[in-house]
């Protein structure tokens, strides 16, 4: 069994920059791989970003060269660093990991991105 639990949401400004966390525990975390989603209001959810176990790191292109995706194996977590947000990246964003072939998400974060 895996938990996830986001946190670093909240509320910025156009252009401004956020930080999500993903914090795993219950399983072996340096062996899984750790991905983003968001869900917009009315909307399906949406890859962002994706981190192998090896540290191999893909992009939505919606995201690419504002997000960066990162893991600290020995803290058991996994980042995601949004610089110059835009009012479209307003979503709940969702941890995910995947093991074994079985998937876990987290509860989400809002990120609201609003003048």
């Amino acid at each position: 069994q895996v938990q996830l639990v986001e946190s670093g949401g909240g509320l910025v400004q156009p252009g401004g920059s956020l930080r999500l966390s993903c914090a795993a525990s219950g399983s072996i975390f340096r062996t899984m791989i750790m991905a983003w989603y968001r869900q917009a209001p009315e909307q399906q959810r949406e890859w962002v970003a994706t981190i192998t176990s090896g540290g191999d790191t893909i992009y939505g292109d919606s995201v690419k060269g504002r997000f960066t995706i990162s893991r600290d194996n020995d803290k058991m977590t996994v980042y995601l660093q949004m610089l110059s947000l835009k009012p479209e990246d307003t979503a709940v964003y969702y941890c995910k990991a995947v093991r074994n072939g079985l998937a876990y998400w987290g509860k989400g974060t809002l990120v609201t991105v609003s003048s």
